[in-house]
Formats: C-alpha cells, sequence, structure tokens
C-alpha cells in the first residue's frame, strides 16, 4: 500500500483556509478589544506589566495557531508518517507556547528584581 508523501490541493486549500480563519479571528478580536496603551504611564512597574501581558496574551495567540495547524496537519495525514510527525511537532511546539505565556508573569518579575524596580 503507498501513501502520499504530499499533501493534495483539496487538503492544502482546507489548511490555508483554516489559518486564514484563525488570523482573521486574532485581527477581528484585537480591533474589537483594543488593549489599553499602559506604557503612556511613568512609572517603570506599570510598563512592566503591560510588558508581561502583552507577552502572555501574544505566546498564548501564537500557540493556539500552532495547536490548531498542528491538530489540522494530523487530522489530513490520512496515515502519512512524515505529515504525523510534522503535526505532532507543531502540537509539541503549541505545548511549550502556553508553558511559556503561563511563565510570562514570573520572567517579569525577575526581570523587574534585576532591574530593581521590584
Amino acid at each position: 500500500m503507498r501513501h502520499n508523501r504530499t499533501a493534495t490541493p483539496s487538503q492544502r486549500k482546507a489548511l490555508a483556509r483554516v489559518a486564514a480563519t484563525a488570523i482573521a479571528t486574532i485581527i477581528f478580536f484585537s480591533v474589537l478589544f483594543p488593549a489599553s496603551a499602559y506604557a503612556a504611564s511613568g512609572d517603570i512597574n506599570t510598563v512592566l506589566d503591560s510588558i508581561r501581558n502583552w507577552l502572555a496574551g501574544l505566546l498564548a495567540a501564537l500557540a493556539t495557531l500552532f495547536l490548531t495547524v498542528g491538530g489540522i496537519r494530523y487530522v489530513i495525514a490520512a496515515g502519512n508518517p512524515r505529515m504525523m510527525e510534522a503535526g505532532k511537532a507543531a502540537i509539541h511546539s503549541a505545548l511549550v507556547g502556553y508553558a511559556l505565556a503561563a511563565l510570562a508573569p514570573m520572567l517579569v518579575d525577575i526581570l523587574r528584581r534585576v532591574i530593581g524596580a521590584a
């Protein structure tokens, strides 16, 4: 039994459609619910908190995108081991992204202590 090593054009179109939908959704929600610009204040703690919030949000958004793409790649692999491994790798990257998003507050607190703003 031979397996197709590459995705069919219809699978590529479906993946591109899902990726475009995910990106459009992220853009829509960022326009609908804009974040405040806390950096206008002169307080370094406020600026660091703003950086922490943006960093955690960006990492979570990217991790969600990677999780979606990885899941779709895994599902459309149709038994192709190479495509399944690519999907697993994207899912693994998403999990690392979620871990970094969860650790972002701690990393910013370490930065705050290093610069002496604590």
